[in-house]
């Protein structure tokens, strides 16, 4: 059977370097934090996300895991996070977009997908890369509620995202690397 989605593979896709930094936009618990902090070793991870629970639970895995190069912060990537204008290496988009694909316009004009991936850009160092992985629409598993890459895709240009790469994550979900 094949794997649902595997984040250690898929990070592999990156070549990170263990100084880098990067931020989870919507972390949860941890499932991409935990692998992505023992990559990059020597830099820093901001695991982001609107729930305390899950942060707490990622807190608990990190301490059990032995990771001190995780900072986990309680946020809404929609209205902006805390951290510096250029200063990650990476961000990481995963199984987030569809969550705010219904967020109503706030202004009128832009969605709340536009919105995560302007303060994505906002945090990227000139160079940097969002990875970004999502459900495939079409499919019967996963939120009615999906956001094609094409979709995806159309947003990044407008923002002056150079599209690195565009890939099969598993069998339910895409994958697309931007640079800034």
């Amino acid at each position: 059977m094949e794997e649902f989605l595997n984040p250690s593979e898929i990070l592999k896709k990156l070549n990170l370097r263990k100084e880098m930094v990067a931020c989870d936009f919507g972390c949860g618990s941890g499932g991409w934090v935990i692998p992505l902090a023992k990559i990059l070793e020597d830099g820093q991870v901001f695991a982001i996300d609107i729930l305390e629970e899950p942060l707490s639970a990622l807190r608990s895995r990190a301490k059990l895991e032995k990771l001190s190069n995780i900072d986990a912060i309680k946020a809404n990537v929609e209205k902006g996070v805390s951290l510096l204008s250029n200063s990650c290496d990476l961000v990481l988009m995963t199984n987030l977009l569809f969550q705010v694909r219904t967020t109503p316009d706030v202004d009128g004009e832009t969605s709340g997908v536009k919105r995560v991936l302007e303060e994505g850009k906002r945090i990227l160092k000139k160079g940097g890369r969002i990875l970004l992985v999502d459900w495939k629409p079409g499919i019967s598993l996963g939120p009615k509620e999906k956001v094609s890459m094409e979709e995806i895709i159309e947003i990044a240009s407008e923002l002056d995202f150079k599209l690195e790469t565009k890939f099969n994550a598993g069998p339910y979900h895409y994958g697309l690397i931007l640079v800034k």
